[in-house]
């Protein structure tokens, strides 16, 4: 860890899942049954890791998956390529949202305090402006949030909920909105990633309404404190994490997902798993999707 200055170590980093995942994302802790979920967009595979004894799964979907949440009834909310899909507690599959837009796939998700699930899109060709944010609620009903964004990544709250944290990739920006419901208004850079840092991917916020974020092509994961201060940087053995969140029995376990893709068999041989880091802080619990 490190201090404000932005220089940093990776002590106490770990291997949690070894894997050669193309493209892990997304990890998500499952408070009901305490444990990660996480995916391989790319590979079409939901992942679940129980740290406590060290049971993993793979569900097979029939699209490339963005992102998996919880379901409050049990069972788990997808973003898939062509909409939100739902698994029921029994594995059965039915769609929520299905919508087929040529060359889109859906991308980074997470579910806002109120149940609501805000899931984003990304053109494959990752053409400008060619991805939307939208706001799914527990009956399917959508709004789009965000229209004209490039890769839709990471999404997160303050622990009051009055907030948004945002970050469409190559903006080398995260943006921060404030909240009333489903309105975002006041959309204003929160945190500027400098040249050669690498791009702000997915980000999750802890209980002291810090903002930790994943460098793609940076190698590392940084907080920023509420002020948008640097504060924190946990370089990684791997150049390209995707997406960071909190889990374990008391929340303080950082976990970490990241990618092969664009990768030699050779090269980085930890890139793919999922990382976790001890005792990284205190992190907020995650609501499931209200769906």
């Amino acid at each position: 860890m490190s201090g404000a200055n932005g220089s940093g170590s990776s002590d106490g980093l770990d291997v949690a899942v070894r894997a050669m995942a193309e493209l892990g994302e997304g990890p998500t802790w499952d408070a009901a049954a305490q444990r990660l979920i996480w995916v391989d967009i790319l590979s079409s595979r939901v992942h679940t890791y129980d740290p406590a004894t060290g049971r993993r799964t793979v569900l097979a979907t029939e699209q490339h998956v963005g992102a998996a949440k919880p379901r409050a009834g049990g069972g788990l909310a997808v973003n898939l390529r062509d909409g939100i899909g739902l698994y029921g507690a029994d594995g059965a599959f039915s769609w929520l949202v299905h919508e087929v837009v040529p060359g889109r796939r859906g991308n980074d998700a997470a579910v806002a305090p109120d149940g609501s699930l805000w899931a984003g899109t990304m053109r494959y060709d990752e053409a400008t402006g060619g991805g939307t944010l939208s706001r799914i609620a527990p009956d399917g009903s959508v709004a789009e949030i965000l229209p004209d964004v490039t890769v839709s990544n990471g999404t997160g709250w303050s622990p009051d909920g009055r907030l948004m944290y945002y970050a469409d990739t190559p903006t080398c920006r995260i943006d921060v909105f404030d909240v009333a419901g489903a309105e975002v208004t006041g959309r204003r850079p929160f945190a500027r990633i400098e040249d050669g840092a690498g791009f702000p991917d997915g980000l999750c916020v802890d209980a002291e309404g810090c903002v930790w974020v994943a460098l793609w092509d940076g190698g590392a994961v940084r907080r920023y404190t509420p002020d948008g201060t640097l504060d924190r940087v946990v370089e990684l053995p791997v150049r390209r994490p995707t997406a960071c969140a909190f889990g374990g029995s008391g929340l303080t376990d950082l976990y970490v997902t990241s990618a092969r893709v664009g990768l030699g068999p050779a090269e980085q041989p930890l890139a793919g798993s999922v990382l976790v880091l001890a005792g990284a802080g205190q992190g907020l619990a995650q609501p499931a999707f209200g769906g």
